[in-house]
């Protein structure tokens, strides 16, 4: 496996990772970045995720991670910027971290594979663009299930 192949690699894993996130959330291109051997793919969330459904949020995520057969390598159980950290079946490691202004940041780095060039991904992104050398806001995107302060509702308890 080259470099570009390991960075669609890592896109395919982000596609299906914002795919399992429902309701759906606004996300945006993060800066790619080559190394010697490795490549880091980004994703910014700019849906708001209140501080009440981070957990939720994190949750959703783990789920279809291990669903997916990948291992949870740990858990940041903070309330203001928590974190998941995971490792696919051949070696990609994907994170989930809340950041300033619980803004949700989505990382694939690949193991180190052959050197090539490593084009842009190919995902369109369902948020506005910002190339560099713009910065990426923080999240501006209400969502009425994300963005909400009310706790997520406990499930009936089963007869």
């Amino acid at each position: 496996m080259n470099m570009q192949e390991a960075a669609e690699r890592a896109d395919s894993m982000l596609d299906a990772t914002f795919k399992g996130i429902v309701p759906e959330v606004v996300w945006v291109h993060g800066t790619t970045t080559t190394h010697k051997c490795d490549v880091i793919r980004r994703r910014t969330v700019m849906t708001i995720v209140s501080e009440q459904r981070r957990g939720g949020f994190l949750g959703v995520v783990q789920r279809h991670w291990e669903q997916s057969g990948y291992t949870i390598k740990s858990i940041r159980p903070d309330r203001e910027m928590p974190a998941v950290y995971a490792v696919s079946p051949d070696g990609f490691q994907i994170r989930l971290l809340f950041g300033y202004k619980g803004q949700a940041f989505l990382q694939v780095n690949t193991p180190c594979v052959e050197q090539s060039e490593v084009a842009e991904p190919s995902s369109r992104a369902n948020g506005p663009s910002y190339p560099p050398p713009a910065e990426i806001p923080t999240p501006n995107v209400r969502s009425d299930f994300w963005s909400a302060t009310a706790p997520l509702p406990s499930p009936a308890p089963s007869s």
